[in-house]
């Protein structure tokens, strides 16, 4: 493990359910934890077990979060064996998801870019995370 610990990445949504569907049903994430009504949040952790790294969804009532800014804000997961990355693929399209054109082509070339309920972008490249 790093000297960084963990990494939570979190965000707000106006869509809490449609958006946890997106990355539990499409991406196949576990559900890590959940709250309702912490100082006025609701809140999912998503990821997988094990890992140091998760995502957090969030919604306050009364707050609107939006969409996201640009087509080019990205989570990418490197899938480096095919038939994973072909099952992650096939998951999402089965799950009623198809893949949107990337703004950087680049990301193209190897992979397959999705659109969560909010906008936000995922890429699904099936290249390793050169180290």
């Amino acid at each position: 493990m790093s000297a960084y610990g963990a990494l939570r990445i979190a965000r707000p949504t106006d869509d809490l359910e449609p958006v946890v569907a997106f990355y539990r049903d499409g991406l196949g994430m576990e559900v890590l934890g959940a709250f309702e009504n912490h100082a006025g949040f609701d809140g999912v952790m998503l990821g997988v077990q094990g890992a140091n790294w998760h995502l957090e969804f969030t919604r306050r009532a009364g707050h609107r979060a939006g969409r996201a800014p640009t087509e080019d804000n990205l989570l990418v997961f490197y899938l480096p064996d095919h038939a994973a990355w072909a099952t992650a693929v096939a998951r999402l399209e089965a799950a009623g998801h198809t893949a949107v054109a990337s703004f950087n082509p680049y990301w193209d070339r190897l992979g397959k870019t999705f659109e969560d309920p909010d906008g936000y972008r995922i890429v699904l490249q099936n290249a390793a995370w050169p180290n």
